[in-house]
């Protein structure tokens, strides 16, 4: 649909208190930027919270400004008519702790020193994301959540949500993620790693802002990226076409699929900051739905709320089996829980590349919780 929520204004909430972490350590003070579309109810029971991805952040639908060329990540499923349909609902998406988009990360000043943290800011968990947004719903006076709704690190977090704060959350739709990140996605992390590890420039996080450790950042979202997708959609976008500039047996000619990563990662350095990343890949691989708890059924039996799961068929980074042994759990004990497995060829990136596949099932969803 064409319909959008227009231009939209960032917003910024500060808390002046010290949020213990998992890790036990403290952060604060917490600002969190945060966007808002439509409109709350009188009894506030309209409240639908977007979770974010990995290097995401708060601006979900609309535009900051008429020129830009963009609108927000998720602005196919946010606004009048849509899915998450602004006429309905309140809906807010809010940047994460750890992330250089706006909320309390590396790149923040540590009060303590009066300098950037770097790599001084703590290590933080999906949880502790989750407990600093808690902080900014109290401050908006919002105490119930009709559902808690977001791909990757978002499913993440409406998992959490529904675990750790039952009394508020209605229902949760977690789309594409994890209980817990695999070995393998483990393993690709670290590689995205070493890439920044590796480059000078990084100087063990030291390094100054208008001079980052771009080509080690560029390498490492680069093979993020393809993650993000699947065989199917690179042989669907590229197939083994040459690079139409390059001579076939020049020796550094390439395919176009290798310079649309050199591309993809060449942009991104621009848009994020390399010790932001290289916090939030961190926290993915901590992600255990379980940490705290004897075993995944007792995590689970926390879960008092319907839950609505997808996952794709083409995902290899969050495959189908693992969103499938969450919801066998919560089948085995007898929670109200929803499945559906969605044929896509786009990989990781299918909830955001066709959401149109699922969208149905949310809005069926949601009309039964009103």
């Amino acid at each position: 649909m064409e319909s959008t929520v227009g231009i939209v204004t960032p917003q910024s909430a500060t808390f002046d208190l010290e949020l213990r972490l998992e890790s036990g350590r403290v952060l604060g003070p917490i600002t969190l930027t945060y966007e808002t579309y439509g409109e709350l109810n009188r009894d506030k029971s309209n409240v639908v919270l977007v979770a974010h991805a990995w290097t995401g952040d708060a601006h979900a639908a609309g535009r900051h400004d008429p020129d830009d060329r963009k609108p927000g990540w998720w602005d196919s499923m946010i606004g009048p008519g849509k899915v998450l349909d602004t006429e309905r609902y309140f809906v807010i998406c809010s940047n994460v702790i750890g992330s250089c988009k706006g909320s309390t990360g590396p790149t923040s000043i540590n009060p303590r020193t009066g300098k950037r943290y770097k790599l001084n800011f703590p290590v933080v968990m999906v949880r502790d994301m989750v407990r600093a947004q808690r902080l900014l719903l109290e401050r908006l006076q919002i105490d119930n959540l009709l559902t808690v709704i977001g791909g990757s690190m978002g499913a993440m977090q409406a998992l959490e949500w529904g675990i750790h704060y039952p009394e508020m959350v209605r229902s949760i739709i977690p789309i594409a993620g994890t209980g817990r990140t695999s070995p393998m996605a483990i393993s690709l992390n670290a590689v995205a790693r070493q890439a920044i590890y590796n480059d000078p420039l990084w100087k063990k996080g030291n390094y100054r802002p208008e001079h980052p450790p771009a080509d080690g950042l560029a390498l490492a979202r680069a093979i993020g990226h393809i993650s993000f997708l699947s065989d199917a959609s690179m042989h669907l976008k590229f197939g083994r076409r040459f690079s139409a500039r390059d001579g076939q047996f020049d020796f550094f000619g390439q395919f176009e699929v290798e310079r649309y990563l050199e591309y993809n990662g060449g942009s991104f350095i621009d848009k994020f900051d390399t010790n932001s990343f290289l916090y939030l890949a961190k926290a993915l691989d901590l992600y255990d739905v379980s940490w705290g708890f004897e075993s995944l059924e007792e995590a689970m039996q926390q879960l008092q709320c319907p839950s609505l799961w997808f996952a794709f068929s083409s995902d290899w980074l969050y495959p189908p089996d693992q969103t499938e042994e969450v919801v066998r759990v919560l089948e085995q004990l007898d929670k109200p829980v929803e499945y559906h497995l969605i044929q896509s060829d786009y990989g990781h990136d299918s909830f955001l590349v066709e959401p149109e596949k699922f969208t149905p099932k949310v809005s069926a969803f949601l009309d039964k919780l009103l």
